[in-house]
């Protein structure tokens, strides 16, 4: 990725960093990379894997947070606020359901646990995380979150993260709303499939990868320079009119209706 100064005196949170072939990785280093002060939040347990990278990036503010722990949370803002005093930007790259809740039947297998745990960490914790940001955006600012096509369109073995993405993409909007007033946009980039440690845990993640190849506009898979860049226009000034959008970012497979056959013998 070439280096720039795009992003030169900005500041903001990183979350949802698993190793280097996370999106949340892939994005943080495209922002540091422009010149961007990162912050990382961490799930309890990763620091091992988090620091390094947070590190090579010159971050110094690198702190586990759970989401669904408000003490946690109060503490993970807190350390940011003392560290960077106030922020330009927020990147909410988390997500989770119980494995029995992205496999099989949707209808048969959706838990009220399940369900719940999903809706929490999936969608709830953007509306968290983008109140607790806002009130660190004085100059206003940039939230971006992560979602997936399964939140429009029923992909097999999806399911209960389908339903938590597409709640997470109507919490967008409703956040872009409230806080557009405090010169605050939201977005939503809708990612295809990539090789991922999320992707991995879905059951036929693999045949994701290659349908979403073969059915895309430009025959290609998402690559994350794409993401990332995305990521970056949203973040920075050049998107300022932006908010409020859900922007696919899958090489046009989302807008694809019947495959093409004409190439067949």
């Amino acid at each position: 990725m070439p280096r720039g100064e795009l992003m030169k005196g900005k500041r903001g949170i990183i979350t949802g960093v698993a190793n280097h072939q996370s999106i949340a990785w892939g994005i943080a280093s495209q922002l540091a990379a422009q010149g961007a002060d990162l912050a990382f939040f961490h799930l309890p347990g990763m620091e091992r894997r988090v620091r390094p990278l947070a590190e090579s990036v010159g971050s110094t503010v690198i702190e586990p947070v759970d989401v669904t722990d408000d003490a946690s949370m109060d503490a993970g803002f807190a350390a940011v606020e003392k560290a960077f005093g106030k922020i330009d930007f927020f990147v909410h790259a988390l997500a989770f359901a119980p494995r029995d809740q992205i496999k099989g039947s949707f209808v048969e297998n959706a838990t009220r646990e399940g369900f719940r745990t999903a809706m929490d960490i999936s969608a709830y914790s953007f509306v968290d995380c983008a109140r607790r940001a806002s009130r660190m955006m004085p100059d206003g600012g940039s939230l971006v979150t992560l979602t997936y096509l399964g939140s429009e369109r029923a992909i097999p073995n999806y399911n209960t993260m389908g339903v938590a993405k597409a709640a997470l993409e109507a919490a967008t909007r409703y956040i872009a709303r409230d806080l557009g007033p405090q010169g605050i946009r939201a977005n939503a980039i809708s990612a295809g499939a990539m090789r991922t440690l999320s992707l991995a845990g879905i059951s036929g993640g693999r045949s994701m990868l290659a349908q979403g190849r073969a059915l895309s506009a430009l025959k290609e898979d998402t690559t994350m320079e794409g993401v990332a860049g995305a990521a970056l226009w949203l973040l920075s000034d050049l998107g300022r009119s932006t908010t409020g959008e859900v922007v696919h970012v899958d090489a046009g497979f989302h807008m694809m209706g019947l495959p093409d056959d004409s190439d067949e013998g």
